[in-house]
């Protein structure tokens, strides 16, 4: 098949018309989500972050020791930022077509402008979190360099396509289904416990230790602090990690198609 310059320029022309509704939602979302002005988005930086922090202080507070290595701030940091960045990313993301629903009415923005927007909102966000949150420990004399950079990057990157896919499918669903948020929020809560953040998963009995191994959240968990401790993890599955994370955003794009239908009744 041959494309012709008129057609390469009205792709072009789409492209940039797509970019420019994303970037558009993104903007509204930055200014909507908290106080309806732009600087709600460092409050959205530091909302999980200051979690993470107030977190490290109790178990502090409480004289937990480290369950792995010789630093307790660094084991349970490790914990927390996978499974703070799926578990923002999931929840915000289910959450954006809720709060956006009223823009459907515009016939140029679809279901997934409103999906994608937030998806990269929330990546950029948990991008900076982490900086942030490198800097506070360097200013403190914590050294949080991992000594796998790559490994540490993959498994950020792991939680942040199970976020993605997760917000897309329950986001879907939400918005069906409102009493589904309130429901995965307690899912949420559910997952943080059985995460791996405060234990370390290999001390359990083999049966225990074999469902755990099911839970996405907690291989992300696993893959990040095995960038930190050589040998940590027998059990964790990367592919079936980066699996799970595909295939609910596969999942969750063909229930969107499927009930497109019934999801754009806002429009009439």
């Amino acid at each position: 098949m041959h494309i012709t310059s008129d057609d390469r320029l009205s792709i072009l022309t789409l492209f940039k018309a797509q970019f420019r509704i994303i970037v558009a939602i993104m903007l509204r979302d930055i200014q909507t989500r908290f106080f309806g002005h732009a600087l709600g988005f460092l409050i959205a930086i530091a909302w999980p972050l200051v979690h993470i922090l107030i977190l490290i202080v109790l178990f502090s507070l409480f004289g937990r020791g480290a369950p792995y290595g010789e630093s307790m701030t660094v084991f349970f940091a490790t914990g927390l930022v996978p499974f703070m960045t799926f578990s923002y990313m999931s929840r915000f993301t289910m959450l954006s077509l809720i709060f956006n629903k009223p823009l459907l009415v515009f016939p140029a923005i679809k279901v997934l402008d409103i999906l994608l927007a937030r998806t990269l909102l929330e990546l950029l966000g948990s991008c900076c979190m982490v900086i942030v949150l490198l800097v506070i420990f360097l200013f403190f004399g914590i050294d949080f360099m991992p000594m796998d950079v790559v490994e540490a990057a993959f498994a950020l990157g792991a939680a942040m396509l199970l976020g993605a896919g997760f917000g897309i499918v329950n986001g879907i669903l939400a918005m069906a289904i409102p009493t589904w948020a309130t429901g995965y929020s307690l899912v949420i809560v559910g997952l943080y416990i059985i995460s791996g953040i405060a234990f370390v998963p290999d001390a359990m009995p083999e049966t225990i230790r074999y469902f755990l191994s099911f839970n996405p959240s907690l291989q992300t968990v696993e893959w990040m602090r095995s960038a930190y401790y050589p040998g940590y993890s027998t059990i964790l599955d990367k592919e079936y990690t980066i699996a799970v994370g595909a295939v609910t955003i596969f999942f969750g794009l063909l229930i969107e198609r499927l009930v497109r239908g019934h999801l754009l009744v806002s429009r009439a």
